[in-house]
């Protein structure tokens, strides 16, 4: 007789044959770029980001994809947007999109670099006068009081006429040695008013240092003040270079923004109607501008829970039934009115509104017992 081979595995009791399994650990399905960065859900951040973005790439990579060298004379004088020369040419036949794109690493290193230094400063002494206090706080305070009321464009102007042939660097230093004082003044109202927490008190109260506490309890609850200074100070530095390099007090050697339009007022651009000089430097300007503050509402409204439905669309807010109103929280009013009906509904049974020691009027008297 032949024997009949028994099965005992998983593939005999159940007829399928089991399913393979993976080797080494699972990885869990990572997000996306949203839901990684919530920060990137705000439009308006984002169209920021991009435009900055944009900004800065051309700033690294301007001097090799400009299509002329900016100080090049040609016999074009004058010559209105053309294929040849996209936003037309000066006094001198010079290339005003090269020099444009060439003067843009100079605005956004100055930006950059003085949002960099004041904002570092002004973490330093408006942090360390709101949580020492003391003798330190009134020290440090009078410093911040002191650059307020200095005004900083007269100072700049005379600083950098002293200087011969003042670089980008050295009006950066100068501009980030005066736009200190706002940030400071802002970071140690809040410091003094996150001090006194319960989180900073406990850790205290677990034996914590004092800097420990600053850098790891302090630091991270002032991220969003601290972004908005910054950018705050890159538009202050961006809109000083460019008025300090229109009236001529920098170099006029290097180009900048400033200096397009610094050429474009002496060349009479204006009386000429040569419009294409000075408006292309104009709107990189305000392109520039219009990114920082889109950037800055976007982080104010990720911080800010009354101002996330700022960044919802009119249609989305009219289907969910939120009328917002200038001046006052949006408020969802589907959401109230269902809270209302909840509250003023009656029970389904009909005598759960009868109190407990009422009888119900269908259920028989009750007979006292006899003594």
């Amino acid at each position: 007789m032949t024997a009949i081979p028994v099965q005992t595995d998983a593939t005999a009791l159940t007829g399928t044959n089991p399913a393979p399994t993976a080797a080494g650990p699972r990885r869990k399905p990572r997000g996306t770029a949203q839901q990684r960065f919530p920060f990137l859900r705000n439009k308006k951040a984002v169209t920021g980001l991009v435009i900055l973005g944009f900004f800065t790439l051309l700033a690294l990579i301007g001097p090799w994809i400009a299509p002329f060298d900016p100080n090049a004379i040609s016999k074009d004088i004058l010559q209105g947007p053309s294929a040849t020369h996209w936003f037309g040419t000066s006094h001198l036949g010079q290339d005003v999109l090269s020099q444009i794109i060439v003067g843009t690493r100079s605005v956004m290193l100055v930006g950059l670099v003085t949002g960099v230094i004041a904002t570092v400063l002004s973490v330093i002494v408006g942090v360390s006068a709101g949580f020492l206090g003391g003798v330190s706080d009134e020290i440090l305070s009078a410093l911040s009081n002191i650059f307020l009321v200095i005004p900083a464009l007269p100072l700049i102007i005379i600083i950098a006429g002293q200087l011969p042939d003042a670089g980008g660097m050295t009006i950066a230093l100068i501009l980030a040695a005066t736009g200190w004082a706002w940030g400071a003044r802002v970071l140690r109202a809040q410091t003094l008013s996150l001090r006194r927490r319960d989180f900073v008190e406990a850790a205290r109260a677990n034996g914590e240092s004092t800097w420990r506490i600053v850098w790891f309890e302090t630091l991270p609850n002032l991220t969003a003040i601290i972004a908005s200074s910054f950018i705050g100070t890159v538009t202050f530095a961006i809109l000083s270079q460019t008025t300090l390099a229109f009236i001529g007090v920098t170099s006029i050697k290097s180009w900048s923004w400033g200096t397009v339009l610094y050429w474009a007022q002496s060349g009479q651009a204006l009386h000429r109607g040569a419009w294409w000089w000075f408006v292309p430097a104009g709107l990189c300007i305000a392109l520039v501008g219009m990114a920082l503050t889109f950037i800055n509402f976007g982080i104010d409204e990720f911080v800010n829970p009354r101002l996330r439905s700022a960044g919802t669309s009119a249609k989305d807010m009219r289907r969910r039934g939120i009328r917002p109103r200038i001046g006052f929280t949006a408020i969802d009013r589907s959401a109230m009115a269902t809270s209302r009906r909840r509250a003023v509904a009656p029970p389904a049974h009909p005598d759960a509104w009868a109190p407990e020691t009422t009888p119900s009027p269908k259920s028989p008297p009750t007979k006292e017992p006899k003594r």
